[in-house]
């Protein structure tokens, strides 16, 4: 025998199965012609499903309304037979079949729809034929219609002649009578309850949620019907709606000790949503830093201090004598003068609450709020561009974000090799040190508040250079300080506008607010005359308004400021300017023509020795070691 008959010899045992091999092929035959059959039942109903939306489209045109129902009901008997959880695409090719016919009628009732609220259009035969034979299709589509009508009426978006005319050519149409009658009726509670949630979507508009929701309840109090319905659906949607973002911005408020803001937001979501143990759990954490307040109507204490001397190595060494030290209050002289501040029961504030500037015409006063026992405080850190000429003070060169997102000021120390090493450090300068300190004393800051930062600009911002016309000034500070010239690409000066940016991010997330002293630091803006102070406000709108916008104070160098009435006063107003600090060894402030002005403290060695604040800290407590001992 070859080897290749032997491949293929069939055995006693083949033979005798041969039986169950004719078996299997029978049984392939027939699933086969099973297939074929339920090919051509597939084939025939995707012909038939292919062409009913024709079929559909075709018998509206005619007017066959009768076939084109009978189309539409019996696709949807389908749907109603069909079992969703079969494996096949059937079901929902159907009901996609149904939205389609249900699209098509829809856009036909809205071509006349459109045409009589629009143009007062009186339906013509063939309208009113389409409209009443296609019966719960179009009669489905009127109702939505009528009801957005009775919406848009009450919110004000048509008048009540339009609505009524709407109504008059709908309602005599058989299929429409039971949906338009009623709503009919509805009209004049519905002219009633329009003040009353027109009043509660200009709330929502505004982002006010909670008047938004209390205006609904109200007008859900005393209407039912339609106003009702539609007033219990706003309210779900706008509490659904609120939610989040509010449960975000109260924990927020937490997180930055508005305990107070963070009392009244908790409360009014809690009368809204009265079983949520989350709100109650924050309203409690709010009200656990609260206090009674009261209404203060006496002077506030405006302080105002210059960039810190991080490094006393540096001021206070051998070389002790190259800068004004009498200038700079040392890191630990100022963490002494808040703690005397807060042991006399003084508590920071932000100014801007002491008005309503939202007319730009005019200022609304308002006295503060603060708690009980309490004395309002506000703290200026002055002009942080960091001159370089001030290095030899010991002060920051810049401040910077640490990995925690911090701001921190930088300076150098002298390395063992001699070479200058950069250090960051949270409490090297006066903002780090009010943090941290508010951290740790909560109580001393109201709602939030932290104090004022003040921002130059001719050299630069926080020690960055954001504009090439601030390099010659800054070239001309380091040739006076005995370093190095810098030059600036394009791409650097827009990476240290990046950098301004994030921090002053950080520092309005954090409860700072930012005042202008001048683009130039005028020593006397009071004899600049209308074109320059046109010329240093323009710059400094351009240069530095562009990267902390919003800015409303001015904190004029020297105090030597521009009365109100002034048309200089006025230019700096119209700019957006409303709130002004002069200087003054006393706490002062008075409502001008269009905008409010404080005297400000400026805190130094050099004016303890002129003044007395033993109101606010004992000189003789707060005085650096450092400073005392310095090397002669």
């Amino acid at each position: 025998m070859t080897g290749f008959s032997a491949g293929y010899h069939i055995s006693d045992t083949d033979k005798r199965g041969n039986s169950g091999f004719r078996f299997a092929a029978l049984a392939c035959g027939v699933a086969f012609v099973f297939l074929v059959v339920v090919m051509a039942i597939l084939a025939r109903m995707n012909a038939y499903e292919d062409s009913t939306i024709p079929d559909f489209s075709e018998a509206i045109e005619m007017g066959n309304y009768d076939e084109a129902l009978s189309i539409y009901r019996k696709v949807q008997d389908q749907v109603l037979a069909d079992n969703p959880d079969a494996n096949d695409n059937t079901h929902d090719e159907r009901i996609k079949l149904l939205s389609s016919m249900e699209a098509i009628v829809e856009q036909k009732v809205d071509l006349i729809f459109d045409r009589i609220v629009s143009n007062r259009y009186a339906p013509q035969h063939s309208d009113v034929q389409f409209l009443d034979s296609m019966q719960e299709l179009t009669a489905s589509v009127v109702a939505k219609r009528l009801n957005a009508l009775c919406v848009s009426y009450m919110l004000g978006e048509i008048e009540k002649p339009d609505l009524t005319f709407v109504f008059d050519q709908i309602s005599p149409i058989s299929n429409f009578s039971a949906i338009a009658g009623p709503m009919l009726r509805e009209v004049d509670y519905i002219e009633t309850a329009a003040g009353d949630v027109r009043t509660a979507e200009k709330a929502l508009a505004g982002g006010d949620y909670v008047e938004a929701v209390q205006r609904y309840q109200n007008v859900n109090a005393h209407y039912e019907g339609f106003v009702g319905e539609y007033s219990a659906k706003r309210i779900q949607e706008i509490k659904t709606a609120m939610y989040e973002p509010m449960m975000a911005e109260g924990e927020r408020m937490l997180e930055r000790y508005k305990f107070y803001s963070a009392e009244k937001l908790f409360s009014n979501l809690a009368a809204i949503f009265p079983e949520d143990d989350k709100i109650r759990s924050d309203l409690l954490v709010a009200t656990g830093h609260t206090a009674k307040t009261v209404e203060y109507r006496g002077h506030v204490e405006v302080l105002c201090v210059r960039s810190l001397i991080a490094n006393t190595d540096t001021a206070f060494g051998v070389e002790f004598g190259k800068g004004d030290t009498g200038l700079y209050l040392t890191a630990n002289e100022f963490n002494q003068i808040l703690e005397n501040l807060y042991q006399k029961g003084y508590v920071l504030v932000d100014p801007e609450n002491m008005m309503s500037a939202t007319d730009p015409g005019f200022i609304l006063e308002r006295n503060l709020t603060i708690p009980e026992g309490k004395k309002p405080l506000v703290i200026i850190i002055e002009n942080l561009s960091y001159d370089p000429t001030a290095y030899v003070c010991g002060t920051c060169r810049r401040l910077v974000l640490n990995d925690e997102k911090q701001v921190c000021g930088e300076y150098t120390v002298m390395g063992k090799d001699g070479a200058e090493d950069a250090v960051v450090n949270r409490t090297a300068e006066a903002i780090g040190i009010l943090d941290v300190f508010v951290s740790n004393h909560i109580d001393f800051t109201y709602d939030g508040s932290k104090g004022i930062v003040s921002i130059g600009g001719h050299d630069s911002c926080f020690g960055y250079v954001v504009d090439r016309e601030q390099i010659k000034v800054r070239n001309a500070q380091l040739h006076t300080a005995n370093l190095p010239q810098e030059e600036y690409t394009d791409a650097e000066i827009e990476n240290n506008r990046n950098a301004v940016k994030a921090i002053v991010e950080r520092l309005k997330d954090t409860g700072w607010k930012f005042a202008s002293c001048t683009y130039g630091y005028l020593p006397n803006a009071r004899k600049a005359d209308l074109a320059a102070i046109r010329e240093d406000t323009d710059k400094w709108m351009k240069q530095i308004g562009s990267l902390i916008p919003d800015t409303h104070m001015i904190s004029y160098p020297g105090g030597n400021y521009i009365y109100g009435t002034d048309e200089r006063a006025e230019y700096l107003k119209s700019n957006g300017f409303r709130i002004f600090f002069g200087a003054g060894p006393k706490p002062y402030h008075i409502y001008g023509s269009n905008y409010l002005y404080f005297d400000r403290c400026i805190i130094s060695p050099n004016s303890m020795k002129n003044y007395d604040f033993s109101r606010l800290f004992d000189k003789d407590e707060i005085l650096d070691p450092a400073r005392k001992n310095r090397k002669q």
